[in-house]
């Protein structure tokens, strides 16, 4: 096996190089956007080709480079199935294995940090993006993001591994590599020493980090595997026929896809009024403003089988109301991926200001 740990120093971001010696079939794990000259050149000196892209989740620090190494190589890009962006090659989820040469990598679904987070267990190794890093853990506060459900992930998905397994983490500010299972188990800061799931979840309730600096970049670029906007209409993914159906019963839909069939949806922004009516992202144009806490109820005579498109700030709220919908029998609900924020990454037109 070849094996390369590469960091990409802006966002202290690991991208992994794993390759067959046998077939010289190689696949990077996390490539960043900014690397991409450094992956190429790499791949040319130990005279590889380049099969998989892995992404361990949508990032909101870094611009994934997949979308480019599958237009520069042909590789595929690879994402989980719940949560994953359309755009991708292949939807994998717990117990999917994957073969580069004679390497095969497991999956194993750990959302909680997003709800698209997947761990690659190979061989005596587990790339865990951010569920699980050295000493601590992603954040939990954006982006479907559970605290409950990232305990649940890595106590049942990644500490359920031989404690010498090596850990490889998406992310380290401090120099460090690699750990192990049993390190982590051990003393990890947030998740080690037998900390309770209650514990966990208080501890991750006060953290009060500050808003990720590149997510108004990052998440819409990610969600369209790293590639630029498209700005012809003819471009656009089809909404109707792309979206992915979840396991909460609703589907989800690129910016670009809703906008190529906005006249299908009656559409909800479920935000508070003042957002709803703020100048900073806008609003869809035709959007009724139904707050969170009241939707389910606010909609209950709304016809079951009319598309309902769910738009709120990042995609979070809008899930949660999708999946309540769904619930109480609407059968065709569409989330907006990356609400307003990739909406307006993507430079779609936006209402703004108060309501007239």
């Amino acid at each position: 096996m070849i094996f390369r740990q590469l960091q990409e120093p802006t966002t202290h971001t690991y991208t992994y190089l794993l390759a067959s010696r046998t077939t010289r079939e190689a696949v990077l794990i996390d490539p960043v956007i900014e690397e991409v000259d450094r992956y190429a050149a790499l791949l040319q000196q130990l005279d590889l080709r380049l099969v998989y892209t892995f992404e361990t989740h949508v990032h909101a620090d870094h611009v994934t480079a997949g979308g480019t190494l599958r237009a520069r190589f042909g590789s595929r890009t690879v994402v989980r199935r719940s949560a994953g962006p359309p755009c991708a090659d292949i939807h994998v989820d717990t117990g999917d294995v994957l073969h580069v040469g004679e390497l095969a990598f497991e999956v194993r679904a750990t959302p909680g940090h997003t709800d698209g987070c997947v761990a690659y267990v190979m061989e005596d190794r587990v790339f865990t993006g951010d569920a699980l890093l050295i000493g601590g853990c992603g954040r939990t506060d954006f982006q479907q993001g559970d605290a409950g459900r990232l305990f649940d992930s890595v106590t049942q998905q990644l500490f359920t591994l031989p404690e010498d397994t090596l850990v490889y983490p998406g992310h380290d500010y401090r120099g460090r590599t690699v750990s192990t299972v049993g390190e982590e188990k051990a003393s990890n800061a947030r998740l080690g020493g037998g900390r309770e799931r209650a514990d966990f979840v208080e501890l991750m309730r006060n953290l009060r980090l500050d808003y990720p600096k590149q997510i108004d970049r990052a998440v819409p670029a990610n969600l369209r595997c790293g590639l630029e906007a498209p700005h012809d209409a003819g471009m656009f993914v089809d909404a109707i026929q792309q979206a992915r159906l979840l396991a909460g019963g609703y589907k989800e839909v690129t910016p670009e896809g809703a906008q190529a069939h906005l006249e299908t949806f009656r559409i909800v922004d479920v935000r508070q009024p003042e957002e709803f009516e703020a100048a900073e992202l806008g609003r869809v144009s035709r959007s009724t403003n139904v707050p969170l806490a009241v939707v389910g109820q606010s909609l209950a005579d709304w016809p079951r089988h009319e598309p309902v498109l769910l738009v709120c700030r990042s995609g979070r709220r809008s899930a949660a109301a999708a999946e309540e919908l769904a619930g109480l029998g609407f059968n065709d609900v569409y989330n907006l991926v990356g609400g307003m924020i990739a909406w307006n990454e993507c430079r779609l037109p936006v209402e703004r200001g108060p309501l007239s």
